[in-house]
């Protein structure tokens, strides 16, 4: 590798590029026995193999929801010839449509309890400076991403347990700059993350993480020219196995923070009291840790921090 290797933010010595031992479906610790999931996302690429680690590690129930119902019979087919125990429902839906997300939601769980969210479903949106796009276009992309997320949350919310875990796939764009053409996707990946953080924050006993998932070949990755323009892949089990393990009690103390799926779990478990107690790996002002400075706010007027 070259000296500046990696090239993206890494607070673990090693920096991964395919699944490991650790988050392998196999292992007991990471077991989804009984969990009823839904991946948005989930008919290609990787949602499709994030279903396919749950099936793996004994999840009852998984929903597949994606805008073309063959590429979800596809995955649906390929999960029940491999685990034939598991219950695979399909709904093709366009999450920016109210109706169709409470629908499939509803169909879905039906009188019991969602156990599991990873939402993937995003888009990239025009790709031109902000003094060339075209503003309708731009700012419908953004709207199509938050209206995404958004009536997920809604409906996840009215089905899910209360100790119910989210894996929000988000991007490295919400919090790194990568140039003006990325503009519309980095506003809209931002305020996912908000719309997640705020979700969190009504329900604190939700166990929600935001994931850069690694540079897949997905076709959104394509779209973008992320494989080539960056040099390098990800083999996609990085991030489906990476969300199965945040799905699992050893991952509690990663609850809330932003992640990326190339950091070793292994190094970021030496410091879980340290991680679970501070600021790392959230998204704030630089410099300013504010959520771990202890204050006292006095007075109405001439307000004053003691």
């Amino acid at each position: 590798m070259p000296p500046s290797w990696p090239p993206f933010p890494c607070p673990t010595k090693i920096w991964r590029d395919n699944t490991y031992a650790t988050l392998s479906p196999t292992r007991p610790e990471l077991s989804a026995k009984g969990k009823t999931v839904i991946v948005t996302g989930g008919g290609t690429g990787i949602g499709a193999e994030t279903a396919r680690n749950f099936a793996e590690a004994g999840a009852s129930r998984i929903g597949l929801l994606g805008r073309r119902e063959q590429p979800l019979l596809d995955t649906k087919a390929s999960i029940e010839e491999k685990f034939p125990g598991v219950e695979v429902l399909i709904r093709p839906t366009d999450i920016t449509d109210k109706k169709g997300v409470d629908e499939a939601f509803a169909k879905f769980v039906g009188d019991g309890k969602l156990h599991i969210l990873v939402h993937g479903a995003a888009m990239i949106g025009p790709q031109e400076p902000i003094k060339e796009v075209d503003g309708e276009k731009f700012l419908d992309a953004v709207q199509h991403n938050i209206r995404g997320s958004f009536w997920v949350a809604q409906a996840f919310l009215r089905h899910a347990t209360n100790d119910a875990t989210v894996i929000e796939i988000n991007s490295s764009a919400a919090h790194m700059s990568f140039g003006a053409v990325f503009g519309c996707y980095s506003v809209a990946k931002m305020a996912v993350f908000r719309l997640w953080e705020a979700v969190a924050a009504g329900s604190p006993e939700l166990r929600i993480f935001h994931v850069q998932p690694g540079v897949v070949a997905t076709d959104m990755n394509k779209e973008a020219g992320g494989v080539e323009a960056i040099g390098f892949e990800d083999h996609v089990s990085l991030p489906a196995t990476f969300s199965l393990w945040l799905a699992s009690p050893e991952a509690n103390f990663l609850k809330g923070k932003f992640l990326w799926a190339n950091w070793d779990v292994d190094e970021l478990k030496t410091n879980a009291k340290e991680i679970e107690e501070g600021t790392r790996y959230n998204i704030g002002l630089v410099g300013w840790p504010f959520s771990d400075a202890p204050f006292k706010f006095e007075g109405t007027e001439g307000s004053k921090w003691t």
